[in-house]
């Protein structure tokens, strides 16, 4: 029998009047918070990166392909990764999907990592992704927005979504007692520290006149509103239910069950 609460049908639709009235409530500051997104100042991007594409060396504005507005998805995949990152890979599940909706309004998806392309382009054909994505290595392009950091802004303490952070890394004190840090590194083949040198981001960038113009970006737990996995498990019965790392990236959920039934026989 459940333990969690019970209820008649007349009972459950008064409790979920009261949730919609806060869910609605909810919606209303998600729009107030997007109107202010819209309206922060823009700052012109001078300086002159560079990327290595598919298609060959680009400059930011040629992201833009012929638009002019870009999104770019900092992918956690560092020169020394051999996997991406699983939340990322979790988060770019998803844009597949999306990017044609986004291409129609004007709007060009990218996702930008400090691998070498190659590595990229492997993994890239491992998920079955089509999105575009380029490598930043050897540019300023990541640590500038704030997505990868030295080994000795390691030791000092990162600055990290708008704010100093104390340690290695922006993991809980528990998930680093636990290892669960160290756990996902080695899904990456790499160790804790190369693993979180390398952070996840998403920056806005508009094209006018020819200049480019960086509008927002937001990190940490600012990336949830993009990961459409979390937003199917908010509204599940048991919502997130995170105990330990249990994330894996798509194709690594069967090597995942056929041990679990192994340990069971």
């Amino acid at each position: 029998m459940t333990t969690h609460a019970t209820a008649t049908r007349k009972e459950w639709l008064a409790a979920r009047l009261a949730l919609l009235k806060a869910e609605k409530e909810h919606t209303r500051r998600g729009d107030e918070l997007a109107r202010q997104r819209q309206e922060l100042p823009w700052v012109r991007v001078d300086k002159a990166y560079r990327f290595e594409t598919d298609a060959g060396q680009a400059s930011l504005a040629d992201l833009f392909r012929g638009r002019s507005q870009l999104l770019v998805y900092h992918f956690m995949f560092g020169p020394d990764y051999t996997a991406g990152c699983p939340s990322c890979s979790s988060i770019a599940d998803g844009f597949n999907g999306v990017a044609p909706h986004l291409a129609a309004h004007d709007v060009m998806l990218w996702a930008v990592s400090r691998g070498p392309l190659a590595k990229l382009q492997a993994y890239k054909r491992r998920m079955g992704w089509t999105f575009p994505w380029a490598s930043s290595h050897g540019s300023d392009f990541n640590p500038d927005f704030g997505v990868n950091f030295t080994e000795a802004e390691q030791r000092a303490g990162i600055q990290y979504n708008y704010e100093k952070l104390e340690g290695a890394s922006p993991a809980s004190k528990e998930d680093r007692e636990t290892g669960i840090v160290g756990e996902i590194a080695a899904s990456a083949g790499v160790d804790a520290a190369t693993f979180t040198r390398e952070l996840p981001g998403m920056s806005a960038f508009a094209l006018e006149d020819g200049v480019v113009y960086h509008t927002y970006s937001t990190y940490a737990r600012g990336l949830d509103a993009l990961w459409g996995m979390y937003q199917w498990l908010d509204r599940a019965p048991r919502g997130r239910n995170e105990p330990g790392f249990w994330l894996r990236r798509r194709d690594e959920y069967a090597n995942v069950e056929a041990k679990a039934c192994a340990q069971c026989a």
